[in-house]
C-alpha cells in the first residue's frame, strides 16, 4: 500500500485543516494510507524517506533547517511532493532549496478574489479531456522556474495591476527534483474551490502522478 504525508498549517485564511481533509479522502479513495501532521517537525523524521507523496498545506511559516534539508532530500531520493495554491507555493518564503524544488512562489494575488480564466495547455493526461473553465478566486501571479513543465495558465487582464496586462502565467505545473515528481496547483485558495470539478480533477491527477 502505497502511503502519503500531509502536513498542514499556518495561516488559517486558506484553510489548511479543512483542505487536508479533502485531499485526505482524494488519495484513501485511491488506496493510500494516509497520514497527517499539524507542525513542520514532521518533515525532519527520516521515516518520511519511505513515503510515496508529501502534500505541504502550510502557508508562509517558517521551516527550520533540518526539517526542509531533510524534506528536499526525500524528494530528491524519489519520494513525490505535490500541493496547491499557498499551502504549497507560498509556504517558507524564507527557505530557497524549498522554493528550488517546488518550482515556483507566490509574489502577488492584484485585485485578491477576482474572476478570471483558466486556460488548459496541451493533452497531458493531468489535464487530457479539461477544457478551458472560468474561475473565481485570487488569481496568482508568481515567479517560476522555467523547467517546469506548465499543464494550465491564466493571462492577467491589468485592470488590477495595469504593468502586467496581457501576462501569461502558469496555474499548474509538473517537474522533476532529482528523482522525485513534483507537482503544483495554484487554484484553492478555500475548500469550497474543491467544488469546481475541473479544479479538482486537475489536483487529484497531479498528485497521482507525483506518487512514487
Amino acid at each position: 500500500m502505497r502511503e502519503a504525508l500531509i502536513v498542514w498549517g499556518g495561516w488559517s485564511g486558506h484553510e489548511p485543516e479543512q483542505g487536508a481533509a479533502i485531499v485526505a479522502g482524494m488519495l484513501e479513495e485511491e488506496g493510500f494510507k494516509v497520514y497527517v501532521e499539524t507542525s513542520t517537525e514532521a518533515f525532519a523524521d527520516p521515516a518520511i524517506h519511505d513515503m510515496s507523496l508529501i502534500v505541504p498545506i502550510y502557508t508562509m511559516s517558517k521551516i527550520e533547517k533540518e526539517e526542509v534539508d531533510n524534506l528536499t532530500r526525500a524528494v530528491e531520493g524519489g519520494v513525490g511532493l505535490g500541493g496547491y495554491h499557498g499551502g504549497m507555493c507560498d509556504a517558507f518564503r524564507e527557505a530557497v532549496a524549498y522554493q528550488f524544488m517546488c518550482g515556483g512562489q507566490w509574489v502577488a494575488h492584484p485585485g485578491n478574489i477576482i474572476d478570471y480564466r483558466v486556460n488548459i495547455v496541451g493533452d497531458d493526461p493531468i489535464v487530457a479531456g479539461l477544457a478551458d473553465f472560468d474561475y473565481r478566486s485570487e488569481q496568482y501571479y508568481m515567479h517560476v522556474d522555467p523547467s517546469n513543465e506548465v499543464l494550465a495558465t491564466t493571462r492577467f487582464s491589468g485592470e488590477h495591476a495595469a504593468w502586467i496586462e496581457g501576462v501569461v502565467m502558469p496555474v499548474a505545473w509538473k517537474r522533476r527534483h532529482g528523482k522525485g515528481r513534483v507537482f503544483y496547483s495554484a487554484l484553492g485558495h478555500v475548500a469550497r474551490e474543491f467544488e469546481v470539478p475541473e479544479m479538482k480533477t486537475m489536483l487529484k491527477r497531479g498528485l497521482l502522478w507525483a506518487a512514487r
